[in-house]
């Protein structure tokens, strides 16, 4: 399953063009060329990370992230825009972006960003007794069995602690999804690690 990334840009042409070469570095990509849209995609699925523009014509991609944040939402974000003053990168970094890339910039430069992004989310992911890092999960010094699904689902809660994550995203995940077989890997991978994965009726599950 690929890392999947909301680009938010306004500029149809770049955004295109970001876009495919994303795509071509392995990424599932989602578009938006506003502040709405970009609104209106956050609502009906979940992201691994954020790629907004700055100035969006109908909004301010800063005021968005904010308000992400203050919604409990902490998606990875790297900011690109034309905006290079202080002020503007100063404001991006206050509300929790990973990063801020000045346009113009070279395509495989932001490649390199996401996936050191990625990298760095993934050596520092921790929740309470169970660590992720290389690729396995650990409880405290021993490592903790478990299948491709199971390793799956429990990294796509830990990335997401705190927000609803949909039976959608969740199915997303899974060979032969269904509301039976994600009740049952839920429940072992609730044996398996301790963790309390709460059931939010109707919706999905989330790690608090």
């Amino acid at each position: 399953m690929g890392v999947k990334i909301l680009l938010v840009e306004d500029d149809r042409i770049l955004a295109q063009s970001l876009k495919s070469y994303l795509e071509t570095a392995g990424f599932q990509v989602t578009l938006a060329t506003s502040y709405s849209e970009a609104v209106d995609q956050i609502e009906r699925k979940g992201y691994d990370m954020y790629v907004l523009d700055v100035n969006l014509g109908d909004g301010d991609g800063i005021n968005l992230v904010r308000d992400l944040r203050d919604m409990k939402d902490d998606t990875p974000t790297i900011f690109i825009s034309a905006l290079t003053d202080v002020e503007n990168i100063t404001r991006g970094f206050s509300v929790g972006a990973e990063d801020y890339i000045k346009k113009p910039f070279d395509p495989e430069e932001l490649v390199v960003r996401i996936r050191a992004r990625l990298r760095k989310q993934e050596e520092d992911l921790r929740y309470g007794e169970i660590t992720y890092r290389d690729g396995r999960f650990f409880r405290g010094d021993r490592e903790i069995d478990l299948g491709e699904v199971q390793r799956s689902i429990l990294l796509k809660l830990m990335r997401n602690r705190g927000r609803v994550v949909t039976h959608e995203e969740l199915y997303d995940l899974m060979v032969n999804p269904s509301p039976v077989a994600l009740r049952v890997a839920i429940n072992k991978l609730k044996k398996k690690t301790g963790l309390n994965i709460r059931s939010v009726r109707g919706v999905g599950y989330v790690l608090d």
